[in-house]
């Protein structure tokens, strides 16, 4: 499935947020007792070698990097019980950025309301191509990674996640059910931090000391220009 693809069949992203501990730290946040979870729109995806991320005007522009499900088929009601269940429904992976106006983010907090905006800007989910599941064999035991203009920013396991996979699934599909397209980040490790313009981002995914190299994103950031400005109030 080429990553084109992935971006035309996607009706929706789940994020998963704050299922790494050091990252919740980072970011002065409570630990939650369940998972948790926010949508963008996939009008946020950013294909490989479509172009740049887009930081709109005013805005505090953050990366995260995460390891990202491609579901297979249509889950609703997945018992937390069925692992294998959880993981048949997922027919490969991809390795994505979820960039956030981190800025927009804070007040939205502070002010009760939601926060789609600093998460939903056009170019704000770089992705890379289409992970077959014959190369990452165990999803709970793969090393991300992050590096801003050739510098370590990111690198974690994806086995210090705080709720698995199948728990991920399970909690989602008891809401709203997951399709085939659908893509669900599953959080992301400590060391997320700020990019600038001109900034350029590499993101990948290593299984078994090896990097996968669908897994690999290059992207540079750039002003986005147009209408908007972000002005704190």
């Amino acid at each position: 499935m080429a990553s084109l693809k992935i971006a035309a069949n996607c009706r929706k992203v789940v994020c998963i947020g704050r299922n790494y501990a050091d990252h919740i730290k980072e970011l002065n946040n409570v630990r939650p007792k369940r998972p948790f979870f926010f949508l963008k729109p996939p009008s946020s995806i950013l294909p490989p070698r479509s172009g740049p991320v887009l930081r709109p005007a005013g805005v505090s522009l953050h990366y995260e990097v995460e390891l990202g499900l491609i579901m297979g088929r249509t889950v609703t009601d997945l018992p937390e019980s069925d692992k294998k269940g959880a993981l048949d429904a997922v027919a490969g992976y991809c390795v994505g950025i979820d960039m956030t106006a981190r800025n927009m983010q804070d007040e939205a907090k502070k002010k009760g309301i939601p926060w789609t905006a600093a998460k939903g800007f056009d170019t704000f989910l770089p992705i890379s191509d289409f992970i077959s599941k014959d190369a990452i064999d165990d999803p709970n035991d793969v090393e991300l990674w992050l590096d801003v203009n050739g510098k370590q920013r990111q690198r974690d396991s994806t086995g210090l996640m705080l709720f698995r996979i199948p728990r991920l699934l399970s909690e989602i599909s008891r809401i709203m059910r997951l399709e085939e397209g659908d893509l669900v980040l599953t959080g992301t490790p400590k060391g997320v931090g700020e990019v600038k313009v001109g900034d350029v981002m590499k993101a990948g995914v290593h299984v078994r000391g090896e990097e996968a190299k669908e897994g690999r994103i290059e992207v540079s950031v750039e002003e986005k220009g147009g209408l908007f400005k972000f002005e704190e109030t």
